[in-house]
């Protein structure tokens, strides 16, 4: 006949809180930290056919040595594989089943114990929650059975709920400090080594920490629930800015298009998280990043991108500033819209139009370059040529092509066919382009300002002057 021996679980706190299922979730986070410890086979959670629930891991089974108010030392030295931490899990969820009536019996190869209520040791007057152990009923058995007689279907369902290895969220990537996963309920959660701890309303992905923080770890109750997003921020940051998979970043950038109209996620107010996401996108694909207002004046360069397979990502203001001028994870330049310029019109070809292909319209107009040069003193001595061209280079912020251009190199001003419309814009591209080559400055600076001033003056005082003699002839 097994002597029993009665062990006083000394719990002096009940956490008045905890419902079923969360007693359930320290079961099967004790056996998945088991199965974790030492490598053995999943762990088993099933009904038997009188209606009772079993939670069984495949270790080295509990003694009732584990049931002392002692923090866990193994844990605490494995703080990036296992759930637990304080060992003090188990015996909150013993009382917690004792004060819901739920009947539990443990069985390893060191002993069965069952819950029972005894006296304290040394005061009869003060009853307790003791642990009864008897001789084990199967002493060559491997690991750890809970069998619990009262579980509700629903209470397995809600525990097994705080576990990653039991939901159906799809793991987006991995790195060094934890998980991205794809959020498949309307609230993402934020799981610590596979145990939930908190959700979030308006994230975007689901995460795993794997790295524990020291702010983690203090924030870590014995509730293990509602962990505040200050504790696990951090965290999160370093996750995502280690991303080095397309899908996160894809998935960023596309959210990055909501931002405007105040219906991105919280992931996307922290600009660097954002900035890591374009720059891993511009190494993995063929982009052009726009913040609304460029995409929305840019429609020819759009366009052309658009025909050589580009792909437009629209981004908000602080972000664009952020990437500007960087270079993404591959070392290249980041594609916004001047560096997309830059490379167009670095590899740009003009289609000149002889003058002979021009129209009769187009001829007469075309014809008139020497009578405009008159107007500033005769054709400027360091342009040698005035061509026309189909094509035309982008302008710098690549919104618009440019209706004519002073080449130095070549000392040759082209001007864009459909200048050739009229004698107005004619007239007036090809002084503008007279004054780059007299000046030698560029568009938006004092010296081209001064000399494109200059020659509008030259202008209205030959124009003046012939009013005059033709007034005078009458």
């Amino acid at each position: 006949m097994s002597i029993m021996k009665k062990f006083d679980l000394n719990i002096e706190k009940v956490l008045e809180d905890w419902e079923v299922y969360h007693a359930l979730r320290e079961v099967i986070a004790n056996a998945l930290d088991e199965q974790i410890l030492t490598n053995s086979k999943e762990i088993d959670i099933l009904k038997d056919k009188e209606g009772n629930w079993h939670v069984q891991d495949f270790g080295r089974g509990i003694k009732y040595e584990h049931f002392t108010q002692n923090e866990c030392d193994e844990k605490l030295k494995n703080p990036e594989k296992i759930i637990g931490k304080f060992g003090v899990g188990l015996k909150d969820a013993l009382a917690t089943f004792d004060r819901n009536e739920i009947k539990v019996l443990i069985k390893s190869k060191h002993s069965d114990i069952t819950m029972g209520k005894s006296s304290k040791a040394g005061f009869d007057d003060i009853t307790t929650l003791h642990a009864l152990v008897s001789e084990a009923s199967v002493p060559k058995m491997i690991g750890t059975k809970f069998v619990l007689d009262g579980i509700e279907d629903d209470d397995v369902k809600l525990a097994k709920d705080f576990f990653l290895k039991f939901s159906d969220e799809k793991v987006l990537e991995e790195t060094q400090y934890g998980s991205v996963l794809q959020k498949n309920t309307t609230n993402a959660k934020i799981y610590i080594n596979g145990l939930r701890v908190a959700e979030e309303e308006n994230f975007l992905f689901s995460y795993n920490i794997t790295s524990i923080t020291k702010k983690i770890k203090k924030s870590l109750n014995r509730e293990r629930t509602n962990v505040g997003r200050s504790a696990y921020t951090d965290r999160v940051k370093s996750i995502l800015l280690e991303c080095k998979e397309k899908k996160v970043a894809e998935l960023i950038v596309q959210d990055l298009n909501k931002y405007e109209r105040g219906e991105s996620h919280d992931e996307l107010t922290w600009i660097d998280v954002s900035a890591h996401a374009c720059k891993l996108l511009n190494a993995k694909d063929k982009v052009i990043f726009l913040t609304p207002w460029e995409l929305s004046e840019s429609h020819a360069m759009v366009d052309m991108a658009k025909s050589e397979g580009f792909s437009i990502v629209t981004i908000p203001e602080n972000v664009k500033c952020k990437i500007q001028g960087s270079k993404d994870l591959a070392g290249n330049e980041i594609r916004d819209l001047e560096e997309y310029t830059s490379e167009w019109n670095e590899s740009f070809e003009f289609n000149f139009i002889k003058e002979k292909e021009l129209t009769s319209k187009e001829k007469k107009i075309f014809s008139r370059v020497s009578q405009v040069f008159e107007l500033i003193g005769g054709r400027p001595k360091r342009v040698k040529t005035v061509l026309v061209s189909e094509t035309m280079r982008l302008e710098p912020r690549g919104c618009h092509e440019v209706v004519g251009v002073w080449e130095e190199e070549t000392k040759r001003i082209i001007i864009k066919r459909n200048q050739l419309e009229n004698i107005v814009l004619f007239a007036g591209t090809l002084l503008h382009e007279a004054a780059h080559a007299l000046s030698g400055a560029a568009d938006i600076t004092i010296e081209f300002e001064n000399k494109l001033t200059h020659l509008l003056g030259e202008v209205s005082e030959k124009n003046i002057n012939f009013k005059k003699r033709s007034f005078w002839k009458q």
